[in-house]
């Protein structure tokens, strides 16, 4: 049967708003109100299709037509600067059942709550001291970002994975071009440079293992006698210091944003941290949370939603920013209020491809923001809102630097 759905035209998700950037939401929602698909250029200059809404995007993870095996599609150039094969990407993330289904067993047994909680003294340690360098400032003022967002999960996820002291800074670059690249030539040198070093690091890890989880990684096998190849080795390892640390750096930073703009909430928040926390890190991952889309997805078949077809060999991104938003889910979505029950958001995605990590975040994220409220009391943005410089691309949601001052 031939299908009557709409091929709609390409929308310029910039022409649609200048500021789309700094504040995508106005844009999502004259989308969703007119359909839950479109195909955009958007402000990189990509052709790519859009899942908006609450319930069109939890249909969208979940839809195997929209696939994650990039490696094997001849259409890598889609998604990076060429199509040639990276081991960077040799990773869950990167992959559908049944090839997804046995690296996330590899790997999981190494997300229990159990290991996460007992990571808790380390994270509240490894903050306590940032937050003294920081408040020790002769004038009183500091990028919150540079001072705190970043180094506090960068330093957990590279103890965490094993990563020596003095490589860290070197991940921040190649962090940056993975996930915001200022050019393909850039972002390829980022991976070439990330490959090595890996390789480096996991030879010296098979000869000296330690406790940490890169060490447990290469020596994991399950029941069958499976484990992960070396160039699977290096994907999880590049996966799980990039994702481990970027969203973290956004929740803590875009949680500040949120609250130095509604200072009822902040003064709220303050009154009660033991009752409030909680909910409040889940208002700030559904209202603004720290991915802004999925990571694409390859249409390998035509796929209809909502009477538009998206065809074969579309790159298709998820908006998860716009569930969030959805009132079809949140009564008075744009609205931030951390009394809301904001559960079943899906800021950590949806489905088989549900973040990892998740749990982490939300500790480290509950740890930070409690102790920025707790010993910084008059904690304030220090420049004009318009004026903050966003992480370019749609895939993570933040500000390159925050001012604040106390």
């Amino acid at each position: 049967m031939v299908s009557t759905a709409a091929q709609p035209p390409v929308t310029d998700l910039l022409e649609l708003s200048p500021e789309f950037v700094s504040n995508p939401y106005p844009v999502y929602e004259k989308l969703r109100r007119q359909a839950p698909v479109h195909h955009v250029r958007t402000p990189d200059g990509d052709d790519v299709w859009l899942v908006v809404g609450h319930e069109a995007c939890r249909a969208a993870f979940t839809d195997p037509r929209l696939s994650r095996e990039w490696r094997r599609s001849g259409r890598m150039s889609q998604i990076k600067s060429t199509d040639q094969d990276d081991p960077n990407l040799a990773h869950l993330l990167m992959a559908d059942p049944p090839d997804h289904t046995r690296l996330r067993r590899l790997v999981s047994r190494d997300f229990t709550p159990r290991r996460i909680a007992a990571l808790a003294p380390r994270v509240q340690q490894v903050t306590d001291g940032l937050l003294d360098a920081m408040l020790a400032g002769p004038d009183r003022r500091a990028d919150l970002v540079e001072a705190f967002a970043f180094p506090l999960p960068m330093t957990v996820i590279c103890e965490l994975l094993g990563v020596p002291e003095l490589d860290r800074d070197a991940f921040r670059g190649w962090s940056n071009q993975a996930i915001a690249p200022t050019s393909g030539p850039e972002q390829a040198a980022a991976y070439t440079e990330l490959t090595a070093y890996f390789t480096r690091l996991i030879a010296d890890k098979r000869g000296r293992p330690g406790e940490d989880l890169l060490s447990t990684m290469i020596h994991a096998v399950d029941e069958g006698g499976d484990r992960l190849s070396p160039d699977e080795l290096i994907g999880m390892c590049s996966l799980l210091l990039i994702a481990g640390h970027e969203t973290t750096v956004n929740l803590i930073s875009g949680g500040m944003r949120a609250l130095f703009a509604h200072p009822d909430q902040a003064a709220l928040l303050r009154a009660d941290l033991d009752g409030l926390m909680d909910g409040a890190i889940e208002e700030m991952l559904r209202y603004d949370g720290p991915v802004e889309t999925s990571t694409g997805r390859l249409a390998v078949a035509d796929v209809e939603m909502g009477g538009v077809l998206i065809p074969s060999g579309a790159t298709v991104l998820i908006v998860i920013a716009d569930a969030g938003r959805a009132p079809e889910r949140f009564e008075d979505p744009d609205r931030f209020d951390i009394r809301r029950d904001a559960r079943g958001h899906i800021a950590f995605g949806h489905g088989i491809h549900y973040c990892l990590g998740a749990p982490l975040a939300r500790m480290e994220g509950r740890i930070a923001l409690r102790a920025l409220l707790e010993r910084c009391p008059g904690l304030a943005l220090d420049a004009d809102p318009a004026t903050l410089p966003w992480m370019p691309g749609m895939l993570m949601r933040g500000v390159r630097k925050l001012p604040v001052r106390w």
